[in-house]
């Protein structure tokens, strides 16, 4: 593997969230790597008919597939709630075109959703004006995601909702043609626990754009709601498993791979009650050690961040909601940044496992009742 092909895995490694915010830890992408962004098409009425886990699990999708399809080598990627974004390799630049088309087919076929999806190779985010810097996230041995920077990932997004740049837009274009409707490489994507429940009484989303340094705003964020390993939404304690779990016809739909569903129900059901006893039990089980399993799950959740946008979800006593929304208005009306909250009893988690044994597993976290989506809604109400 070439140095360009293997950039993300030479990447320093970033192993809190506050070293993400280090630029001199971050590289240039490659000319010829590929970003990808996909985005819901209303998540937010979505979310509002209670489809929140399809919703992030949808979100998610493209992730999975376009990981499987570059596996071993690892490449970034960031979820968003409703929306991911990813880099791939330029070998397999074509493939995932057809790939993400596939991903968008299935959501709308199996999942009732509209996902926007675009591709473009990074120098032509340079061309138009932007930079895409990368970071690599690890927060444990062999699970990394990844951290942007430079301003390419937003004008991307922005592109592909047809509100931006219009030549971009087309660049990035995935053509409906290009899904043959064979199924997407999904495999490892499940959502089987609980919602997680805050133990310090509200999970706080937040959304903070345009800050001059994000860096800053996070550690205010953790000093008003810490201290700071306490504000984990996912945590040994938070991690509740049920059976059936809620949900788990999206895990059916993203596994049968074109079988017939009433079997692929039954082996998801037998799978996920034969995986729930083991957790009851708490005792291990040929390479599964549930214990050390749930000690896992709490280190290997994302950390969402990109250009001037932080995005995270905090288990937040309910007395520092109004300073910490009290500090962030202040901000916004000294023009500082802008910002969106959402205050919900829980948050919801997506999973991407590998190899349990390995402890090759992420996680993906959003706030309860559409978290990232109400947060971002709040933030564009204060631009009019």
């Amino acid at each position: 593997m070439d140095a360009a092909s293997g950039f993300f895995a030479a990447l320093p490694l970033l192993a809190t969230p506050r070293d993400t915010f280090d630029p001199a830890r971050h590289c240039r992408a490659p000319d010829d790597w590929c970003l990808v962004v996909t985005d819901i098409v209303d998540s937010t009425g979505a979310i509002a008919a209670g489809r929140h886990k399809t919703v992030n699990f949808v979100a998610a999708m493209a992730i999975a597939a376009l990981r499987n399809l570059c596996a071993p080598e690892p490449i970034p990627f960031l979820f968003g709630g409703d929306g991911a974004v990813v880099m791939v390799p330029p070998r397999v630049a074509v493939e995932a075109r057809a790939v993400l088309a596939r991903v968008r087919g299935l959501a709308a076929r199996d999942y009732g959703l509209g996902l926007r999806v675009g591709l473009v190779p990074v120098a032509d985010i340079r061309r138009c004006g932007a930079e895409v810097l990368v970071g690599r996230f690890e927060p444990s041995p062999g699970n990394s995601f990844g951290v942007f920077l430079g301003g390419g990932v937003g004008l991307l997004e922005d592109a592909i909702r047809g509100r931006g740049n219009a030549e971009l837009g087309a660049l990035a274009a995935v053509p409906e043609r290009l899904d043959d409707r064979q199924p997407p490489d999904l495999s490892g994507l499940s959502c089987r626990w609980d919602a997680l429940r805050s133990q310090r009484g509200c999970m706080l989303t937040v959304i903070v754009q345009g800050a001059p340094d994000p860096g800053a705003v996070y550690a205010a964020l953790m000093q008003l709601a810490g201290p700071e390993p306490a504000t984990r939404p996912v945590s040994v304690g938070t991690l509740r498993a049920r059976w059936p779990p809620t949900g788990f016809m999206n895990e059916v739909r993203a596994r049968r791979r074109g079988g017939w569903l009433p079997l692929w129900v039954a082996w998801v059901l037998l799978e996920t009650l034969l995986a729930w006893i083991v957790i009851r039990i708490g005792r291990p089980v040929g390479g599964f050690d549930p214990a050390r399993y749930r000690r896992e799950i709490a280190a290997n959740t994302d950390f969402c961040k990109h250009d001037q946008t932080l995005c995270c979800v905090i288990d937040c006593p309910l007395g520092a909601v109004d300073g910490i929304r009290a500090w962030l208005d202040a901000g916004a009306a000294n023009g500082a940044w802008r910002h969106g909250l959402h205050v919900s009893e829980t948050a919801l988690m997506t999973c991407l496992v590998t190899n349990t044994p390995d402890g090759l597993h992420v996680h993906f976290v959003d706030g309860g009742g559409g978290g990232y989506t109400q947060a971002a809604k709040a933030l564009k109400a204060r631009r009019t």
